[in-house]
């Protein structure tokens, strides 16, 4: 694998430099796509990446743009003869609620996303104003081909199922991978960008992008924009790495995540398996620092926010009041209290992840292990209609209405129907009186990103002075409630009062329902305070704000970091450095060159020369050759510094007869290959390497694909064929336990790029390149050109020597 790094180097020996970078440029974005088709995501140009050196310095009020598959509005067409549309709020969306919930007036809201009725393209222009100027809403039209391709094709037949833990072992078991689907989804992603850009301030907007069905937006936003503040949340599951890295685009999903500045997820499961992820797929690492989360990627930290969305409080407590409510409580209650019916309750949506015929064979087992219990418990299920559309669908239709019937013919009776399923659309004040009047409510999903519905139980269970004369209770009466959920939910962790069970049990679940029923009443009040008091404070307006005030935080150095957009398609990233940084010029760097006559190369191997992931590490005859071209000139002193051995070196790069090599990061050094080796720094008992050496060899006993390097004058662990999970573990012990025996010998423990090194104290890099340059005077060649390049944090050494003039950077040939 040829490296850029040094086929660079030919061009710079030869004084040819790369073309002039193209200006920017500048596009009309269209407000209305009405031409159906595929646009491809392999047609951008880098170079229509905005540069952000120059910050503006134009002050203009937040905004917050939102972002998300379908806008929260609802469209009605007029009924008259009149052509038009209505348009309303859906109160029930949580993009509203989460405005709403925000509560600062001074924050304007922008939405951009579908809507679910399909407009007429002559329609879609004065819609559009509509929406904008009344709403604040910025619709994104999508012909209906394309629109289907996307989310009933890619989004819910692939990215849902997989998300789900669902793998297309066949192909009735969720979608197999199609390509053309995949490229629908990308073109989407693109015209939602395209909207967003006709609405967004980049300096000063935050645009938070909603869900699965937007994964690659951030990579085509941050590309229009390097300094855009963007945060992406995710309300779906985040699956195990061994079962995200069956989909085929999984780098380009995790690279185009990684382009947002703060990612949020429900759970610590969710996040860590997406960090497990980008570890094993991208080899990037994360660190938490004073309780915050972060991955270092091309130098920006894109943050990890962990929080549990929660409901709209004010919303809720508002439908508790209203008379309907009452009514609808009042009538359930002469439906099963006044008959001596106990209800339970579970509320679903029809799909095959919300493990509804796991719950009614529950209920079917509960029935059957304690007989005391028919006749007086009564199971509602409500199943809400299903989101997606298939054979899935149908078939936990069917297995529902089978099972419900063959419980009810089983131990129902006249009067009695242990099972009432309710697979009609209720309104939403209908359901919040079955939370009023159940005694437990029964969440079994078999894998859900949040569900909402215990907290919303909770919240209906404390209800109000007028609710509770309706059930006949005092003021003064404490609240209860009570909780089955699976363990396999987003809301699961956040409620530690309820009885969690593996739904796949039926045992388990059926003695968690028995447990509730017969559950001690002081005790079911005690959870229920538990409860109330956390989904009381953690509503969705604190989940909003808590998640503002991350990106906030992650963003506030923007406008200090100096940006460059690099890399084409889906692979586009930005790499962010500090200010003080300047970016070198290959024309400046060959102008340079070619005006000096006394010039010092400095190269690192590992990482520069030859990429980490080369499996023979020797040079290649392109390496061989562009070296000796370097050598040739004899205004040049070439060095290879590596910590490689200096017999590993030797025998490398004998073809270069005047090539210079810095050996065990400089300890020894030879100036050309008849020249005899030299060491940089005293000759350093090794004795320490019986203490090192054992313990080494044990954590290579115990970590698989690690193994030893024993150098004369260092001894390194290298664990870059192990797990990487397991080996970053494992190498923090060792760099640990190596600090705690070798306290007392001359010799430092460095951890490096999958490796564990000991080597004598003092010895750098810095060495070598300062012997380096101090030859080079003593022999009256006074350096007036240093160049040195690297790919990590050993290299730093390199470039901290006072050179005089010195052209240094940091190169990498990934």
């Amino acid at each position: 694998m040829v490296s850029r790094s040094y086929s660079n180097l030919l061009q710079l020996a030869s004084g040819e430099g790369p073309s002039p970078s193209l200006g920017r440029m500048s596009r009309r974005i269209p407000r209305v796509m009405t031409v159906p088709g595929i646009i491809s995501d392999l047609d951008d140009d880098p170079s229509e990446s905005v540069c952000s050196d120059d910050p503006s310095s134009v002050a203009q009020p937040d905004r917050l743009i939102i972002v998300a598959n379908q806008l929260p509005i609802r469209a009605q067409r007029k009924t008259d003869d009149s052509k038009g549309w209505i348009f309303s709020w859906d109160e029930n969306s949580i993009l509203l609620q989460l405005k709403e919930g925000l509560g600062d007036n001074d924050l304007e809201v922008f939405y951009v996303g579908t809507l679910k009725e399909e407009i007429h393209p002559n329609e879609q222009d004065e819609v559009s104003q509509i929406l904008l100027e009344t709403f604040n809403c910025v619709p994104t039209f999508l012909p209906p081909d394309l629109y289907c391709r996307y989310y009933h094709g890619f989004c819910k037949q692939q990215l849902w199922p997989l998300f789900h833990y669902m793998l297309p072992l066949s192909p009735d078991l969720g979608g197999r991978f199609n390509r053309s689907l995949w490229q629908a989804y990308v073109s989407v992603n693109k015209i939602f960008a395209d909207r967003v850009m006709e609405v967004i301030n980049p300096e000063d907007d935050f645009v938070w992008i909603h869900d699965y069905h937007l994964m690659v937006l951030p990579t085509f936003l941050r590309k229009r924009f390097n300094r855009v503040k963007l945060g992406f949340f995710l309300h779906s599951p985040f699956p195990s790495s061994e079962i995200y890295k069956t989909l085929p685009i999984r780098e380009e999903l995790l690279r185009a995540l990684l382009n947002s500045d703060l990612i949020g997820f429900h759970t610590f499961d969710y996040a860590r398996h997406f960090l497990s992820c980008c570890s094993r797929m991208l080899g990037l690492s994360y660190e938490s620092k004073r309780g915050y989360i972060g991955l270092e990627y091309y130098g920006r930290t894109v943050s990890i926010k962990i929080l549990p969305v929660g409901i709209h409080m004010s919303q809720l407590q508002s439908v508790l009041s209203l008379p309907e409510t009452e009514t609808k409580v009042a009538d359930l209650i002469k439906q099963f209290h006044d008959q001596g019916r106990i209800m339970l309750l579970g509320v679903d949506d029809m799909d095959i992840f919300k493990g509804i015929s796991l719950k009614l064979l529950a209920m079917e087992q509960l029935l059957f292990q304690h007989p005391e219990w028919q006749g007086k418990v009564v199971l509602v299920q409500i199943a809400n209609p299903a989101r997606g559309r298939g054979k899935d669908v149908k078939e936990v239709q069917a297995e529902t209405n089978s099972t419900v019937k063959r419980i009810n013919d089983t131990f129902g009776k006249p009067g009695y129907e242990p099972v009432i399923l309710i697979d009609q659309p209720l309104k939403f004040y209908e359901r919040i009186a079955y939370y009023v009047v159940s005694e437990c409510c029964l969440v079994t999903a078999v894998r859900d990103g949040m569900n909402l519905i215990p907290y919303e139980y909770i919240i209906s269970r404390q209800g109000n002075e007028r609710l509770d004369k309706v059930l006949g209770l005092t003021s003064n009466s404490p609240k209860k409630s009570m909780l089955v959920v699976s363990e396999f939910i987003g809301c699961s962790p956040s409620l530690s009062g309820a009885i969690r069970v593996n739904p796949w049990n039926i045992d388990i679940v059926a003695e968690a329902m028995d447990c509730a029923l017969k559950m001690a009443e002081p005790e079911k009040q005690l959870r229920h305070e538990k409860h109330y008091r956390y989904v009381s404070t953690h509503d969705v307006g604190y989940w909003a704000r808590s998640f503002l005030q991350d990106l906030e935080r992650t963003c506030k150095d923007h406008e200090t970091r100096r940006c460059w957009g690099i890399g084409f398609g889906l692979s586009f990233r930005v790499v962010s450095l500090d200010p003080n940084f300047k970016k070198l010029s290959m024309e400046h760097i060959v102008s340079v060159y070619k005006r000096t006559t006394s010039r010092a190369l400095l190269l690192d191997y590992d990482g520069t020369l030859m990429p980490h992931s080369a499996i023979d590490k020797s040079p290649t005859a392109k390496t061989i050759e562009v070296l000796n071209h370097l050598c040739r000139d004899k205004n040049n002193m070439v060095f290879i510094v590596s910590a490689k051995s200096r017999n590993t070196l030797g025998q490398w790069f004998s073809a270069c007869e005047n090539l210079g090599l810095g050996a065990e990061h400089g300890f020894f050094l030879r100036l050309h290959k008849n020249a005899e080796w030299e060491t940089c720094a005293p000759v350093v008992d090794c004795s320490w390497k019986q203490i090192a050496e054992p313990v080494m060899k044990l954590y290579t006993e115990t970590t698989d694909g690690s193994t030893i390097e024993d150098k004369e004058t260092s001894t390194v662990w290298c664990y870059e064929d192990a797990d990487p999970d397991f080996g970053s573990c494992q190498a923090k012990e060792l760099h640990n336990h190596l600090d705690s025996v070798l306290a007392n010998e001359p010799v430092t423990v460095k951890s490096g790029q999958n490796v564990v090194e000991v080597k004598p104290q003092g010895v750098s890099k810095g060495l070598v390149a300062k012997r380096i340059l101090s030859t080079m005077q003593e022999r009256g060649m006074i350096p007036d050109f240093v160049l040195c390049i690297g790919d990590d944090r050993s290299d730093e050494d390199m470039f901290e020597i006072d050179a005089g003039i010195s052209l240094c950077f940091r190169t990498s040939c990934s």
